[in-house]
């Protein structure tokens, strides 16, 4: 009698643990299926934009070989500042555009193998920086200041510096079209194994790349640029 009453209950529990186990087992399965119904993909989002800020440097030079000449060498250095300003003005620029750096001392001593003095150089330096959103004007006036170096004034003429600032109003847009065409792509793949995309499941957003036109490198030397984002998009297929 004992024995009866013990082997009914073991098999009691034993019904119990692989009806749990079952559970267990068939949840797993589920799950299992609900995490392989899915597909990633990848969508691209490309813009053709152009530069809203331009950074343009000028800086000249006048020099002597005379001490006594510095006192001209400044009133030199005046006017040729002066009249690099007059021409970005003339030509469309705003004078809060305009930022006039110091003019700068130099001294250069030349001697020889004894160490004797044998010259000098005495310079002056100054620089102006143009900061401006006016991006296609500053190709046209680096054109006529070249005009002056013409004349005989050492000025140096340093390549602009381009960039694009406005990123985030166009983000959105990007953003929505490169999850479209990840999509697309996940329609396709969809269509060969025969089910349906669904929702989203997740999602992520890569980094924004901005670079010069037809380049690979570089984002500051010319006006065009182009933005590209990629996402990864991870979908719900269906039957």
């Amino acid at each position: 009698m004992q024995n009866s009453t013990s082997n009914f209950f073991l098999g009691i529990f034993l019904a119990m643990g692989l009806s749990v186990c079952g559970y267990f087992v068939s949840q797993t399965l589920y799950n299992s299926n609900a995490a392989l119904n899915t597909a990633e993909a990848k969508g691209l989002a490309e813009r053709r934009v152009q530069a809203d800020k331009a950074n343009w440097k000028l800086t000249f030079q006048v020099d002597s070989n005379d001490k006594e000449n510095i006192p001209q060498l400044y009133s030199d250095a005046e006017q040729i500042q002066k009249t690099i300003i007059d021409l970005l003005t003339d030509n469309g620029f705003d004078q809060q555009e305009i930022e006039i750096g110091v003019i700068d001392y130099g001294l250069r001593e030349f001697r020889d193998e004894n160490q004797q003095l044998v010259d000098q150089k005495h310079s002056l330096v100054g620089s102006i920086l143009v900061e401006t959103e006016q991006v296609l004007l500053v190709s046209k006036v680096r054109a006529n200041v070249n005009k002056l170096i013409a004349q005989g004034i050492n000025i140096d003429n340093h390549a602009p510096s381009y960039t694009f600032t406005k990123l985030n109003e166009i983000k959105p847009d990007m953003l929505r079209e490169a999850t479209q065409n990840a999509k697309i792509a996940a329609n396709e793949f969809a269509q060969i194994a025969n089910v349906s995309v669904g929702g989203i499941r997740s999602a992520r957003q890569g980094n924004f790349f901005i670079r010069d036109a037809g380049e690979n490198y570089g984002d500051t030397k010319k006006i065009e640029k182009d933005v590209r984002v990629v996402t990864t998009i991870t979908f719900y297929l269906t039957d």
